[in-house]
Order: structure tokens, then sequence, then C-alpha cells
């Protein structure tokens, strides 16, 4: 397994979800506009390397898809989908395509087919030309750019209310920000015009039916997909899955816990290395010098550079070192942790590469992480509404607090869903008996198991593969080989489990 892309699945599911709450809207637009799309059924692509240097040399090509703003009116406002395809080692043998999604929603989805292909056998790898795609308003795709220039969802309201108050005042900002900019953009971004623009690029790639692969909110993509276009659908992966009915706010907060739970797994492992990191000789010790970390930056904000860390930052930054207990991703956290008590101390250290780019991940909008934001933003709210009374969030925040003393400000507080401007397209039931093959790690601290097990119920036809640990889209990165396995061969003779199946590691 690479540890490189082990870390950039980490970081990548960093943006896996902003609170929701269902919502409903007047209207709907068919799953199928029929002939009225002809003109983008029979556009010809255009492929060539990718710009991006990586990308070109695993072999990726790119292309532009054209797509209607609006399925309502297919004859009006266009805009461009950006994809990308590792073809088939073998054409002779290629039985179709596999599309796939990394989540977020705002993950980038180009680079995903290089790394789903470094788990596929030579037999797989042989069936099928594995396409990629930058989803509508994200990355090459007529992207969404609302000035936006942090994760304010993600940022903790912190232990009082000014802090509090000021995650209400950025929220709104960022949700008006958008919605001046983009006024006629942002109600045609959305899950299900997403599954309308997979469908388009399923019939511009001339297949009849397509297969498909996603990990955490791509797995929400894809079973909406297949309710939407039910005999389209070939074979269908869902990868650290969400619970369809939870999708929401309640899916959100359901993180906090999970999260917790992450904290103390990881405190036990540092307490059994001690004599290397003199993080504390209990997990109960590792625990309170890490709350404690964050307390303190409440009085004294750790300066990191030109950037200062404090309250409402540093839990960020163990939410996404806590996501996977891989030894080496534990290793991270500690190392980071030393870090952090270092620089706290007013020492002088070369960050680690881990910190580092979190640093910069949160505070430097020049790297074009602003513009996901964006689309992160413009995707979940969206679909759905969710609670607009700042007093409701801040009073779960304060119910929240015994039991989750970190993650309570961050998964409890309000976002700018809750300042949007406009209605979302009434939300899709996902109820059907599709064959689906999931899996889901027991100790997910992004789509829990509980809420795997929600779509494991929505999704009858499914057969869940329960595997052991803390990990986050698994396939192929998390190295469990029952899983690898399961994947490979699904993928390859399209036939379940007989019944579901507990990996071990």
């Amino acid at each position: 397994m690479n540890k490189t892309k082990t870390k950039a699945s980490a970081i990548a599911a960093i943006l896996l979800t902003v609170p929701l709450v269902a919502g409903c809207a007047p209207t709907t637009v068919p799953a199928d506009s029929g002939g009225s799309l002809s003109r983008f059924h029979d556009q010809q692509l255009q492929w060539a390397a990718c710009a991006d240097e990586a990308l070109a040399a695993s072999g990726t090509e790119c292309a532009m898809v054209t797509v209607p703003l609006d399925y309502a009116d297919p004859g009006g406002k266009t805009i461009s989908v950006a994809i990308s395809r590792i073809v088939s080692m073998d054409p002779a043998q290629r039985r179709g395509i596999l599309q796939t999604n990394p989540g977020g929603p705002g993950g980038r989805g180009l680079g995903l087919p290089a790394i789903l292909r470094s788990g596929m056998t030579d037999e797989v790898a042989k069936a099928y030309d594995v396409i990629g795609m930058d989803t509508r308003g994200l990355g090459k795709s007529t992207p969404v750019d609302c000035g936006v220039p942090q994760m304010t969802w993600m940022r903790s309201a912190g232990a009082d209310r000014s802090g509090f108050d000021e995650n209400v005042a950025r929220a709104k900002e960022a949700a008006d920000r958008c919605w001046e900019k983009y006024p006629d953009v942002l109600p045609h971004i959305n899950t299900q015009n997403i599954a309308r623009d997979v469908d388009v690029i399923r019939t511009v790639l001339g297949e009849a039916k397509t297969s498909f692969l996603g990990w955490s909110y791509g797995t929400y993509l894809g079973a909406a997909y297949s309710q939407m276009f039910p005999d389209r659908i070939d074979r269908l992966v869902l990868d650290s899955a969400p619970d369809p009915a939870k999708y929401g706010i309640t899916m959100f907060k359901d993180m906090a816990a999970a999260n917790e739970n992450a904290i103390d797994d990881f405190s036990e492992w540092a307490a059994g290395r001690n004599t290397e990191y003199s993080l504390g000789s209990t997990a109960g010790e590792v625990r309170q010098g890490i709350e404690k970390l964050i307390s303190d930056a409440a009085l004294r904000p750790i300066q990191v550079g030109n950037y200062t860390l404090d309250d409402h930052v540093l839990p960020f930054l163990m939410y996404v070192n806590g996501v996977s207990d891989l030894e080496e991703d534990n290793q991270t956290f500690a190392q980071v942790l030393v870090q952090l008590r270092e620089l706290a101390q007013g020492k002088n250290v070369e960050l680690h590469p881990m910190l580092a780019g979190l640093v910069q991940a949160w505070f430097d909008t020049e790297l074009g992480t602003g513009a996901d934001y964006s689309a992160t933003l413009a995707i979940v709210c969206g679909d759905s509404t969710m609670p607009t009374d700042p007093e409701w969030y801040w009073d779960e925040i304060q119910r929240q607090r015994v039991d989750q003393p970190i993650f309570a400000p961050v998964h409890h507080t309000i976002t700018p869903c809750s300042f949007w401007r406009d209605a979302p397209p009434t939300p899709l039931t996902i109820d059907n008996t599709i064959p689906a093959l999931q899996i889901q790690a027991v100790g997910d601290t992004r789509t829990t198991y509980e809420e795997g097990l929600g779509m494991h119920r929505a999704m009858k036809g499914s057969r869940l593969l329960t595997v052991p640990g803390r990990n986050h889209a698994l396939f192929p990165t998390y190295g469990n080989e029952c899983a690898n396995a399961a994947v490979n061969q699904y993928l390859l003779d399209g036939k379940l489990p007989v019944k579901d199946v507990v990996c071990g590691k």
C-alpha cells in the first residue's frame, strides 16, 4: 500500500460533508429528459493527455463534456464537465466503463482512476475504462468560486458564545458571497443534476450501462444514480457510505461521537509508546493533553509562521489526523501533536509535511482550495435545507459538550447552508433492489458504521462487507486484503457474496 496515497485520501476526506437536512421544493425534473438531450448525447469528445503533469504521467487522459445547466431547460445555458479516463489494459477483454467519484462533495475526481487502477488485478484492469470526473461547479468543470476563504463549517465554535457568534457571521458571509456571485447557477448544482451528468457521460461514451464506484459522498451519488436510472447500472460499489435517510444534519452530527472515539483509540495507541512521544503514559493522560492543547490555545494561540492556531482551528487538525488507524498514520498524528506542543512552548521546529499541509489547506486560498470549498457548499446546500435558527445550534453544542469535548463545537455548529437562499429539489428516497457491493469500516469517523447500515437497508440488493479498524475510503488504499479481493472479484464476475461478510484484519 502506498503511504502517500493513504495521506492523500485522508486529506481528501476533510471535505466529506457539510450538515444537511431534508427539504422540499415545489418542482422536480424527470430523471431522463429523453430526446431533448440528443444534442448532448451526440457530442464528440476530444481526448488528450491531461494538463496536470502527474495525471498525464499516470496515463490518464482528459476531455470536456457539455451538459445543460438546467435539465428542465436543455435548450438553455450549458456548462462543461471535466472527465478523465485510464483505458482498459486490453480492449479485446474490455467489459465497459467504471465511473467513479471520490466524495466530498467537492473532492476533485480526475485523479481517482489512477488510484483505483493501482488496486485492480490485471483481469479487472482489462475489463474497464476507468472514468473520473470533476462534478459540476468543481475544479475543471465550469467551477464556482465564491471567494470563501476558509472551511467555515469546520471551524470549531470554541468554548464561549463569542466564538459561536463569529461562526454565525462567517456562515452568513459565505452564503451571501456565493449567492451574490452565482444566483443563476447555484439552483442547478445538486446531486440529482450530477447524477444526470453521469448519465450524459455514459451515453456520450457509447455505453448502454455503466458501472460505478464511489467513496464517501460518492456512494450517495451512486445510490442516487441507481434510484434515478435503475436500468442503466451494471455493477455498483459503495465504499464508506452514509445513511441516505440521514443525509443531512443528523449525518454530520453523528461524526462528533465517532471522532471522539477516534481520539480515544489513538490515545490508547500513543500511551503504549510514551517513551517515544511523551504524550502520556495512559490513554486518559494522552486525551487530557490533547484537550489542554486546545483549551490553552484559546488563551495563547500557537503561532505557525504567519498563521495563528487557536481553539477554533486545532480541532480541525485532530479531525483530519484521526481519520485512520494505520500505523504510519498514528505515527504522523503523534508527530503532529509533539510539534504542536513544541510550537506552543515557543520552540522553532521544521514542520511535519502533514501539519504544514493542513495549515496551508486551512489558511492559504492561493492554493485554489477556496474554490473547492465553494463547490462543496454549492452541492451540499443545494441538496437539502437545514435549521436556520442559530440558537438551535448553540443549544446542541451545549448539550453535547460533556460527552464530546473536542468535536461538539465542530459538528453541531452552524454552517452556510442555514443561510442558503433557494430551496433544493424534492429529495430522493433511496429505496431499491439494485445489486451493490458495500464496504464499511467499523471505526469510520466520516460515514459511521451505523450510517453505513442505513445505506445497506436502503439498498436492499446490496451485500455488506464489514472491515475492522478505523478508516474512510477503503479500496484500495487501506490495504484490507478481504475487501480489496471482494471488490476485484465483484467487478470481474458481477457475483455478490451470498450473504454479508465480516472481514478480518
